[in-house]
């Protein structure tokens, strides 16, 4: 599969990270014991604003019914804007899609957000629709690696893959928990679109977008409790346990060798890292385990501060911005990574140019 356009898109409704702590500590004052560790876990995030689904003050008075409207009619819109800019930009048309893949963790939508989106934009009526739910942040990775075998048995077809994250609405007003104080802090709301080709439709149409050379998935047996959701009465918990950085440094080093070397590569080959920003501690700990170089992960840092983690749309709005920022050499490869709930891993190797 050759990787035509990346697009994202983002709600109206932006706030710095000081309105938003603004707005948490006139909700949670009264309620929380030490509101000054808000403010501290807030900061320690290392976020400087972030796209909300709706204006904040409408968030007070959300119930989970409510709250998962405002997803599907919120998730829709951006969703189709997203793939309107990604094929555009392949220079494609809806017609053209012969298959798409969905995935979010943030809503419920039956029929799926794809469906919605088939009479909005004009999709064929036999377009194969594929939607996944539950991988968290890993699905930006996951679903380009799932489209990618999709589209080794179909060389001739065309895929798009549209990540929907509204993280906001899942916020659990009363849940002190420190995991969900640090979400609060953290995650963001946006919308990613990808449009795959098959090999010999990428030939037909002399794109040269880097191709996904190869993929692995790595799943960490009995880590279940590490990352994920409760479902309450009230809607989605986060569960979001301080050993995340942890189990990166635990096994991050020896997937990304063992996945290299079965191409025939090590970490010194590889261009450009396009990892997926799960925050401080676990880019430090991606940092760290892999010995990368300074800088290696800037646009991963910067894409933290500036709209936050958007669970699995975030690593393709980094993806966006390595194909928008550079031209790698002729032959030159690229890592695509994530992590999720499961606990598990998803590594996708990119390679630019040469076949």
């Amino acid at each position: 599969m050759n990787i035509a356009a990346v697009r994202g898109a983002l709600p109206d409704n932006h706030y710095d990270q000081d309105a938003l702590i603004s707005g948490f500590l006139q909700h949670w004052r009264e309620q929380h014991h030490n509101a000054d560790r808000l403010v501290r876990l807030h900061q320690a995030v290392q976020v400087g604003g972030r796209h909300l689904a709706l204006p904040m003050e409408r968030y007070p008075d959300l119930t989970l019914g409510t709250a998962n409207d405002a997803f599907i009619e919120v998730g829709t819109e951006l969703g189709a804007r997203a793939i309107r800019d990604a094929l555009s930009a392949a220079q494609l048309k809806p017609e053209d899609v012969d298959v798409i893949f969905t995935t979010t963790v943030t809503g419920i939508a039956t029929p799926s957000l794809d469906a919605r989106l088939v009479n909005q934009l004009g999709f064929r009526s036999d377009i194969k629709r594929i939607p996944m739910f539950g991988l968290g942040c890993v699905a930006g990775a996951a679903g380009t690696a799932r489209l990618n075998d999709y589209l080794e048995g179909h060389p001739d077809q065309v895929g798009v893959l549209l990540s929907v994250e509204l993280c906001s609405l899942t916020l659990q007003r009363g849940d002190f928990s420190v995991a969900n104080l640090i979400a609060s802090g953290l995650f963001g709301d946006g919308a990613a679109a990808l449009v795959g080709l098959g090999a010999s439709r990428a030939a037909a149409l002399k794109n040269s977008g880097p191709r996904v050379v190869d993929s692995l998935s790595r799943f960490y047996p009995d880590t279940e409790r590490v990352m994920g959701w409760d479902v309450a009465d009230s809607g989605f918990q986060i569960v979001l346990d301080a050993s995340v950085p942890d189990v990166v440094n635990a096994h991050i080093r020896a997937d990304v060798d063992g996945f290299l070397d079965a191409n025939g590569l090590s970490l010194s080959d590889i261009h450009t890292i396009i990892a997926h920003p799960g925050g401080p501690k676990v880019l430090t700990a991606f940092q760290e385990s892999l010995d990368l170089p300074s800088g290696a992960l800037d646009r991963t840092w910067r894409s933290l501060e500036e709209v936050g983690n958007m669970s699995s749309a975030s690593v393709l709005f980094v993806l966006r911005d390595t194909l928008a920022d550079e031209t790698p050499p002729e032959g030159a490869y690229g890592l695509l990574m994530a992590m999720g709930p499961g606990f598990c891993s998803e590594l996708v190797l990119l390679q630019w140019g040469a076949r």
